[in-house]
């Protein structure tokens, strides 16, 4: 007979494990690397871990009224790539709210305001070595920002490309291996489950993100 383990609650929590030192070992521009040592239970041997220290991002998957999504392509050094992702930003703007830095970044980007705003889905982009907490939203009543009132986008920013999808061919790129941006295939997947109970139950764009190592 085949026994059954109690079905857990699928739900992250915070650790009450106990950061005995932390100390900024290398200082950058936009983050920082970090080194701490903490204990996995009391009085057990104490572990060292580096990791990135990251202030943190918003993502936006923008969606007419057709149900089209707007993924813009741009040039990543790192990878050496051209890669179809959405708008998107560093929270690096102090006392500028989650969903005030994610309507900013859909401006400077994408050159467009949505008058509603849902929170997507929220996840960790490399936990195993960064802080970093991205917020992906879901923008819809879309307008388009007058020409006078644009950003003017400079470096890699000045060559985006836009292209405006059905959600179903974005998510047969992303399954077809051919979409690669961590933000655009979690808010693509992501907005596709939504969209089988009609984008109902979402939370609202202003929800809390207690989540956020830096919002605690």
């Amino acid at each position: 007979m085949t026994t059954h383990a109690p079905r857990p609650h699928l739900e992250d929590a915070l650790s009450p494990r106990r950061v005995l030192s932390s100390e900024a070992v290398y200082k950058g521009k936009i983050w920082d690397v970090r080194s701490d040592t903490f204990e996995l239970s009391p009085g057990s041997e104490p572990l060292r871990r580096e990791f990135i220290e990251h202030p943190g991002a918003v993502a936006i998957l923008p969606m007419d009224e057709d149900g089209r999504v707007l993924l813009l392509r741009q040039y990543r050094h790192p990878v050496g790539m051209l890669l179809w992702e959405v708008p998107a930003g560093i929270l690096d703007v102090d006392g500028e709210s989650n969903l005030d830095a994610a309507a900013r970044e859909l401006a400077e980007e994408a050159d467009l305001a949505a008058g509603e705003w849902n929170v997507l889905v929220d996840f960790f982009n490399s936990p195993g070595s960064s802080s970093e907490a991205i917020r992906i939203y879901l923008a819809r009543r879309l307008s388009v920002i007058p020409h006078h009132e644009r950003h003017e986008r400079t470096a890699e920013e000045s060559e985006i490309e836009f292209a405006w999808v059905s959600l179903d061919e974005a998510a047969e790129a992303v399954l077809d291996g051919r979409l690669h941006n961590p933000s655009a295939v979690v808010a693509i997947l992501a907005a596709r489950e939504a969209s089988r109970r009609d984008f109902q139950g979402l939370r609202p764009g202003d929800e809390p993100w207690p989540a956020h190592p830096a919002q605690r």
